[in-house]
């Protein structure tokens, strides 16, 4: 309890000090950012943090934290000083604030304790740091709290510095320095702290919002129809977290009517078959159920399922593996993973963009003859804010600036309509800020390589329809009834839309081809290779079974091009009927709107229109693998989807809870019952995969050794003398480690020494390094290198190795012993034992003074 009490302490009064500056810096949001602070201020500190060490300006202590925080700190007491009041005017008008929005502070507040102790709560009863990628991350934290200077050392690596976008665990080394707890611990707070502020800013975004239609309320009704309707709207923006954080997909519910036998009947020979399972071929699923039937599902790791509903297989039908996660899944898995890590960062750039859209930011800057309609304060967030995105996840840059620059398009469209200087406006602040943004994290840069490249053609991996659905029914079918009610309540532009609708998958169809046409020009000997493995004797017989099979998986193509028609019919109407969800801009401490000249051309008002943006940004993340994919060592569009389905559920999740409340509010008669009947019903499908799999992976809170959020309590009690010899390297001098490693090692207990006690080793997980840095070339020899270490028995090969790698400690215990036929006797030698205990001893290269 005290260290995460710490915690909660910790982040709650860096909020404070964060809101005189977002309050700030959010002026068109009703709730000035404040559900927003938390984020915003852990970014702002771990820049500043990050930025000085990185100079050599500060040390990796507590000193250099420290002096990141002043730097917060002053920039929280400059946004004080206004330029259009004094300190103490400022001061009194963010109390007023403060009094006047009791409701909504005391609502953000109450949900970050309770999402916080929620999923803390669920860590607890199941804190293991294993499987998948969860000790890289403890690798990084460690490393990074290890590390004396940044950038900070590889652990798994030694001589280099993590290539990776770190900045995520540079936060969470950060709160586990401050709060003195150990990173297998800051592990778990960590994952429960981005699902806190995971909650309260999407309540925020959506609680903005819902409020941005309250200005066009006053206008029409009464001021007990209005205060009811802002009463409903504070309660209504609890949808936000709802369908971000725990509305899943729907394989849970699959599993309860599978574990029932559903949809399977018994043949004469007492044999199970099902035309339905086999049809939706999912693994696991498409086999007849244990005997006897069971009210929920009992297989070992079912709950891994729902995060691999999309199924591809090649034109000989070889299955490949698609990751298609969402937010509960990461949560329940534990994994802190950047895509995770990013999730409060991300709402913090959609924040941005809507408080861009609605008329915050408004000034002017004029560079080489261009002019720019935003103030210097708004050009540097969004740049600080890009750049942070890039470092904490890269795969989530391009999608925040496309949100923030077409929410700075669609503000200058309400004021100008549509002509083409709005291609200009996307450029004039796109690219500068871009620009900036790198430059601001310019030495993230100096280290940091990819496997990533340019983009691939999917030529025979379109997704099916049933698994379009499966993955994405809790958010399609909302989004569709709300699409639907839009259109019925106003005239959308059909013919433009339209066209767009057609020409754009036809295109991307069309890109795919030329990108294989490229390919086979480039490299002619692994196109026949692959035309080969494909089972085809021609390109032209390729090119026919490929668009065959296309046509018919055409489902989830059809899916995605229903939902961007009319969201782009309805973006671009041109109808003066009025829009549910209208309303206008907040006044709220800005600059009047320009003078419109021209009758705009643009009806949408916020904050429906921002809401569209959302969906048909989300439609084009999810659209784009069925074309493309990122080219990186897996060759597939696995990696692909992952990233772009990850982020199109956090865009499509925000819209369907916006659509969801306003149906919820403009609905009457039986519209309205049926309406929340389809929605007791969505629910019911949707939350079965998260209370089933909580259950299951807490052994339903019923842990079988204590509850804890410290994975190493569970290292001491599994390998007490593994563990001793951990506490010894924690406490240890600085040193390279030498431990067992192997080609094969990634996703296992190899490099544990250096995950847990982030000293480097010679190799730790070589297939993540070659990921990490675009190949095996910076490894050299090192996998050979360490089995000739232990397995030789001439001392002097082995002294020519330990300084080749500048080793300290040489680890000899159970796993190396498994690994190799170790030659102790030459260690003993000539090196001291600095650790013995049972089966594991360290050996100590004498250091000369």
């Amino acid at each position: 309890m005290i260290p995460f009490l710490s915690w909660y302490v910790l982040i709650s009064l860096l909020g404070w000090l964060t809101f005189p500056l977002v309050y700030r810096l959010f002026p068109a949001l009703a709730d000035r950012g404040y559900s927003l602070a938390r984020a915003a201020g852990l970014l702002i500190w771990g820049y500043a943090f990050w930025m000085l060490a990185s100079l050599g300006l500060a040390q990796n202590d507590l000193s250099g934290l420290l002096l990141g925080l002043l730097v917060l700190v002053s920039l929280s007491a400059w946004a004080l000083v206004s330029r259009q009041s004094s300190m103490q005017n400022q001061q009194s008008e963010i109390m007023a604030w403060l009094r006047a929005n009791l409701r909504v502070i005391f609502t953000v507040e109450v949900l970050f304790l309770l999402a916080f102790g929620f999923l803390a709560l669920v860590r607890a009863a199941n804190p293991e740091i294993l499987g998948t990628e969860k000790p890289m991350e403890l690798m990084f934290i460690n490393s990074i709290l290890r590390s004396p200077a940044f950038p900070p050392q590889d652990a798994w690596l030694s001589g280099y510095a993590i290539s990776y976008y770190y900045f995520g665990y540079v936060m969470t080394a950060m709160l586990a320095r401050v709060t003195a707890v150990p990173g297998s611990l800051a592990f778990n707070l960590m994952i429960s702290l981005v699902f806190a502020l995971g909650a309260v800013g999407a309540y925020g975004i959506l609680y903005n919002l819902l409020s941005a239609i309250l200005p066009s309320i006053a206008n029409r009704q009464s001021s007990i129809v209005n205060r009811k309707s802002e009463i409903l709207n504070w309660l209504y923006a609890l949808l936000g977290p709802m369908f971000l954080l725990l509305v899943s997909n729907i394989e849970g519910f699959l599993e309860i009517l599978h574990s029932h036998g559903i949809f399977w009947t018994q043949n004469a020979d007492g044999q199970y078959t099902s035309r339905f399972w086999t049809w939706l071929d999912l693994k696991d699923l498409n086999l007849p159920p244990p005997q006897p039937f069971a009210w929920a599902p009992e297989r070992h790791g079912w709950w891994w399922r729902a995060s691999r509903v999309v199924q591809d297989y090649d034109l000989l039908h070889n299955f490949q593996e698609i990751i298609d996660e969402f937010p509960f899944f990461s949560f329940v898995l534990g994994d802190l993973h950047p895509h995770v890590l990013a999730i409060p960062f991300s709402l913090l750039a959609v924040a941005a963009a809507l408080n861009l859209y609605l008329g915050g930011w408004r000034g002017q800057i004029n560079a080489f003859g261009a002019r720019l309609h935003l103030n210097l304060e708004g050009f540097f967030s969004i740049a600080l804010l890009l750049g942070g995105l890039a470092f904490l996840n890269t795969w989530d840059i391009l999608v925040a600036a496309a949100l923030i620059v077409g929410a700075y398009v669609l503000a200058r469209v309400r004021e100008h309509g549509w002509t083409w200087q709005r291609l200009e406006d996307a450029a004039l602040l796109g690219i500068p800020a871009g620009v900036l943004g790198i430059l601001l994290y310019f030495p993230f840069y100096f280290s940091f390589s990819s496997q990533a490249g340019g983009p691939m053609p999917n030529l025979i991996n379109p997704t099916r329809g049933a698994h379009m659905w499966l993955m994405y029914s809790s958010l399609l079918l909302p989004l569709f009834v709300f699409l639907f009610y839009l259109c019925y309540r106003t005239r959308p532009r059909w013919r433009p839309a339209l066209i767009v609708t057609v020409a754009l998958p036809l295109g991307l169809w069309a890109f795919s081809w030329l990108l294989a046409l490229v390919e086979q020009w480039r490299d002619p000997a692994f196109a026949s290779q692959y035309l080969q493995s494909q089972g085809a004797l021609s390109a032209a017989l390729f090119f026919s079974e490929a668009s065959l099979l296309r046509l018919r998986s055409i489902g989830g193509l059809l899916t995605l091009l229903a939902l961007l028609g009319p969201a782009l019919a309805l973006l671009l109407t041109t109808a003066n009927r009025e829009v549910p969800g209208g309303g206008q801009p907040s006044t709220v401490n800005r600059q009047p709107p320009t003078p419109n000249l021209h009758p705009p051309t643009f009806n949408l008002q916020p904050p429906t229109a921002f809401v569209l943006m959302l969906i048909i940004l989300g439609t084009l993340l999810v659209l784009a693998p069925e074309f493309v994919y990122l080219r990186d060592q897996f060759g597939t569009r696995m990696n692909t989807v992952f990233k772009f389905y990850y982020q199109a559920w956090m865009l499509w999740s925000l819209a369907a809870a916006f659509g969801v409340a306003v149906l919820l509010q403009e609905l009457r008669g039986r519209a309205d019952w049926a309406f929340r009947i389809f929605l007791v019903l969505l629910l019911f499908t949707s939350l079965a995969y998260p209370v089933l799999s909580v259950g299951t992976k807490t052994n339903h809170f019923k842990p079988f050794f204590g509850m804890t959020l410290n994975d190493f309590d569970r290292v001491r009690r599994e390998t007490p003398d593994e563990a001793a010899a951990l506490d010894f390297l924690a406490a240890a001098p600085e040193g390279v480690l030498a431990e067992a490693a192997v080609i094969g090692g990634s996703y296992t207990g190899y490099g544990r020494m250096a995950t847990y006690t982030g000293l480097p080793t010679v190799i730790g997980w070589p297939g993540h390094e070659s990921q990490w840095r675009g190949g095996y070339e910076p490894q050299g020899s090192r996998l050979a290198d360490l089995e000739t270490l232990y397995t030789t028995p001439s001392r002097e090969t082995a002294q020519a190795i330990i300084e080749k790698y500048d080793v300290r400690y040489v680890v000899v215990g159970g796993l190396e012993r498994s690994t190799y036929p170790v030659e102790e006797g030459k260690f003993a030698s000539f090196l001291r034992v600095a650790f013995q205990q049972g089966d594991i001893t360290i050996y100590e290269v004498p250091q000369h003074e």
